[in-house]
């Protein structure tokens, strides 16, 4: 007689049961997809470094590799060491180099590798209310937008100093 009271109680909770188990499986989906999405996102940041100023220098830059796992921009950057930051390009123009800031941003194809460095792409970082000593740090933030219009943020701290921390990949130099 136990056996069909069971069985009753399981079937009329079986909607229940089986509502339950359906949205639990859907938000867990949901969860990974987002996950995957969020990392398919992330862009590598390497090398990163801000030049040091000395006292009346109201700008410097900020350089970095960025390699992102699928086809992004960088689109904006924010710092509270400075009054504004802004992404820029130097390029020679009739045997004049010119600086300009990067209107929609700086393109990061898919897996290649972009560097941000001096004489090239870099971050221009300007309105500095106090000088930015080398063997400082400071925090920066680096807004990404992918193809789809999402937004990611990179909050990262950067060190300062008056030349480029050397890279794993650069040659060693050695004296004879």
């Amino acid at each position: 007689m136990q056996l069909p009271s069971i069985f009753f109680l399981f079937r009329s909770s079986r909607n229940t049961v089986l509502r339950s188990a359906t949205r639990q499986l859907l938000t867990l989906g949901a969860g990974v997809l987002l996950s995957q999405a969020v990392l398919a996102q992330a862009v590598q940041v390497e090398n990163a470094w801000v030049r040091a100023t000395v006292p009346g220098q109201h700008a410097t830059g900020a350089f970095m590799r960025l390699t992102s796992a699928s086809a992004t921009r960088l689109v904006a950057v924010s710092t509270p060491a400075a009054g504004f930051a802004e992404v820029h390009e130097m390029r020679m123009d009739n045997n004049v180099m010119k600086m300009t800031p990067l209107k929609d941003g700086l393109e990061l194809p898919a897996g290649k590798a972009v560097e941000l460095q001096p004489g090239g792409f870099h971050v221009m970082l300007m309105d500095l209310p106090k000088p930015l000593p080398a063997g400082s740090t400071i925090p920066v933030t680096l807004v990404f937008r992918d193809a789809k219009g999402v937004e990611q943020r990179s909050e990262i701290t950067l060190p300062v100093s008056s030349k480029a921390p050397m890279s794993p990949m650069a040659p060693m130099e050695h004296s004879h």
